[in-house]
């Protein structure tokens, strides 16, 4: 009886060793796939924005700097998802810089319907400046310190396989 015992037990260790190989597998390619589909949508739905806001300005007859400046954000998250896409890391210097470009927009709105200098202007540009700050505490910090990468994303970085 011990040695039937022990011969389903193997069997039902290997099974579960199999299935657990299998659902992980699944997994990492519904996640994998969910990603990519993210990125298509996310990309895409930044041209469309992109391409509305200038065909806006277009047919305005001119673009002001509030409109330049969201051009740039359009193109700061283009960028960012061109980055994700291919380290799969988010860089989060550039969530700033978006930021940063925003606030930019609200100052220019506030100083532009208001035509004068209060509080809010100082709290907007004290804002952009605590930002500035933060991305060159980032910046330092990426190259002082340097995050350990596995090596899988070393070779995407480099663009070879090992």
């Amino acid at each position: 009886m011990s040695r039937a015992v022990r011969v389903v037990c193997a069997a039902t260790t290997a099974l579960h060793r199999d299935m657990k190989e299998a659902a992980d597998a699944l997994g990492k390619f519904l996640v994998e796939a969910f990603h990519l589909l993210a990125l298509f949508a996310i990309g895409a739905t930044t041209v469309w924005s992109a391409l509305a806001a200038f065909a806006g300005m277009v047919a305005a007859g001119q673009a002001g700097l509030a409109d330049i400046l969201l051009l740039f954000i359009y193109l700061e998250i283009g960028a960012m998802v061109g980055i994700y896409f291919k380290t799969t890391r988010l860089p989060v210097r550039y969530l700033i810089y978006i930021a940063i470009t925003a606030l930019g927009r609200v100052l220019i709105e506030i100083v532009g319907a208001e035509q004068r200098a209060g509080t809010d202007v100082l709290i907007v540009a004290g804002a952009i400046l605590l930002l500035s700050f933060a991305a060159l505490v980032l910046r330092f910090g990426s190259y002082k310190y340097p995050s350990d990468r596995p090596e899988g994303d070393l070779s995407l970085v480099k663009g070879k396989k090992r």
